[in-house]
């Protein structure tokens, strides 16, 4: 698939006074620049954080009356219930205020809803259960912002609520005794963008504070907040940047027994990055509540004993296992429907259906369909007697507003401009399939229909060194508004080593000037042709180090490949 090469820039007058500050190569000032970082103080904290960075928890709004209504319960010994969402920052969510709370009153239980059976969020099911066994107060971690119907019935049986949500809210809040969440318009807590696990950890740094408990009664879940982080794909910059940096050498030094376990299974030895978490550890917790009950992966993280830990981490690997065959089998299936159809080539969406497929891994599919055909796509599946599935977007692409051009013929809808979810009856799918087409070709534009890749900079082959890498290796974790720089290395040629792998990877070795540099290029083989035809080509590509008998250097990953502009 072809792609658009978007080469970023930097101001210049910013890069030229950062580099007169730190006496660092122009390039990496140019990449600090675009972060929003462009003087000596900023590079300094982005480049040694500091849990000193931490922003105050008391500055965030109904902080006071949060605390207040905890330490209450305490008193009376009224019994409270952490409830949160199914997915990565829900389970850790839990995991953490319940663990902490635990420390603080014997009267603490945790909810999580079935995916299937009651759904995203505060449910009636979950109230009902906790005014069976005589709860007082409900927390509720990841979830709770948009809940005002629920929220009011819950007070209505004498139930009272606190919300630790980083959802964006609506105009109308529910009626809870204090909310937590910075996007709350009259919040001013400095850093908008924690994750659900991110308020939890504000919330128990509070209540440590007011308890005179040592920092390490809160810092000791930092693994679960890096998990969280990752998962949960929020900016990796500010209060994010340094929570993720602390959690993830907590989880290279001393993880706790829940990450231990998915580590070992998942075969992944220290050092770890965000990338790890991200790829093997995540999908392994998400797959309980896409395949089963995400109770599981709350239990992982509060059991006492490895041992246990161990075993209930080898029931997600199983359900990750589940997950794998389920994603692969139908993001086949859905790919042959697509590719079936002779109008699809001329089609600016993609919405495919089959009764059989499983309602928790449509999301993914839909990722993975985009990947092979670039268009907002839609993967539906039967759930009951109604037609339901998950949308995802393309780079630019406000999905949301497409199905909202489409709600007459859905049932119910809702998500974000990336990604949402939507259901409808039987009778309304076609209707449906030709609406969205329609409302996505009169909004798509012939650009964002072509995948982009975004550059950061030039870097001509002499620049690269061990010393230039561990300078952007300093720059970890990396993550959204903090990517892994990209590179372009323009006017290569090969110098008679590069060679096919397996027969889909390409092993490199190009030349510019006096200079050569090795990389591995994964599946790629259709660029081989041109590689080997003498003419020059251009790379984008990324730095890693490469470890090879015991000694190390830098090396290329190539991510894509075009034929040098010669005029």
């Amino acid at each position: 698939m072809e792609k658009r090469w978007n080469i970023l820039k930097a101001d210049s007058a910013k890069v030229q006074l950062l580099q007169d500050a730190l006496k660092i190569h122009p390039i990496l000032c140019e990449l600090l620049v675009q972060r929003g970082i462009d003087d000596f103080d900023a590079a300094k904290k982005f480049f040694r954080p500091s849990l000193d960075h931490l922003h105050d928890p008391w500055l965030m709004k109904d902080m006071k009356n949060a605390v207040d209504r905890i330490e209450a319960a305490f008193e009376k010994q009224e019994k409270i219930l952490v409830f949160g969402d199914y997915d990565v920052d829900g389970t850790t969510s839990v995991a953490t205020l319940y663990q902490f709370l635990k420390q603080l009153s014997p009267h603490i239980d945790y909810y999580i809803p079935h995916r299937y059976k009651e759904g995203y969020g505060v449910s009636k099911i979950g109230i009902d259960y906790a005014k069976e066994i005589g709860i007082n107060l409900i927390i509720s971690v990841d979830c709770g912002i948009k809940s005002i119907d629920l929220i009011a019935y819950a007070k209505e049986l004498g139930i009272d609520f606190i919300i630790c949500d980083h959802h964006l809210p609506d105009l109308i809040l529910p009626p809870a005794v204090a909310i937590l969440n910075a996007k709350q318009v009259d919040c001013t807590y400095p850093f908008k963008e924690l994750c659900g696990c991110g308020v939890v950890f504000k919330l128990i740094t509070a209540l440590a504070q007011v308890h005179d408990l040592p920092t390490e009664t809160y810092l000791r879940y930092l693994d679960l907040v890096a998990t969280a982080i990752a998962a949960d794909i929020v900016p990796v910059v500010d209060e994010n940047r340094t929570l993720a940096f602390f959690g993830i050498q907590k989880v290279n030094e001393n993880p706790s027994f829940g990450i231990k376990a998915l580590m070992e299974l998942a075969k992944q030895v220290p050092p770890m990055k965000i990338s790890n978490l991200v790829f093997a550890v995540a999908p392994r917790i998400n797959a309980a509540g896409r395949m089963d009950d995400a109770k599981k992966a709350v239990q992982l993280f509060i059991e006492p004993e490895y041992q246990s830990a161990l075993a209930i981490a080898s029931l997600l690997q199983q359900d990750n296992l589940d997950r794998r065959e389920a994603d692969t089998s139908i993001t086949e299936e859905a790919l042959e429907q697509i590719e079936m159809d002779p109008t699809h080539i001329h089609r600016k969406s993609n919405v495919v259906f089959q009764s059989h497929w499983h309602k928790g891994v449509v999301g993914i599919v839909a990722s993975r369909l985009i990947e092979k055909h670039y268009k907002p796509t839609i993967v539906l599946t039967q759930s009951g007697d109604i037609v339901a599935g998950s949308a995802r977007s393309v780079l630019g692409f406000n999905l949301y507003e497409a199905l909202h051009a489409c709600r007459t013929h859905l049932l119910g809808y809702g998500g974000h401009f990336a990604a949402a979810g939507m259901t409808m009856s039987f009778d309304k799918l076609e209707d449906f399939k030709a609406a969205f087409e329609i409302a996505v070709a009169e909004r798509i534009t012939e650009e964002q229909l072509t995948p982009e890749i975004a550059i950061n900079a030039l870097l001509p082959l002499d620049n690269i060194s061990m010393n230039f890498y561990q300078i952007i290796s300093q720059m970890e974790p990396f993550g959204p508004d903090n990517m892994r720089p990209i590179f372009l290395a323009q006017k290569v040629y090969d110098n008679g080593y590069t060679k096919l792998v397996k027969d889909a990877h390409i092993s490199f070795n190009v030349t510019q000037g006096k200079n050569s540099v090795k990389g591995i290029g994964y599946n790629m083989p259709q660029h081989i042709e041109l590689i080997k035809s003498g003419e020059p080509f251009d790379l984008v590509f990324q730095l890693q180090l490469n470890e090879w008998q015991g000694t190390q250097s830098v090396q290329m990953q190539v991510i894509d490949i075009k034929k040098s502009d010669l005029t």
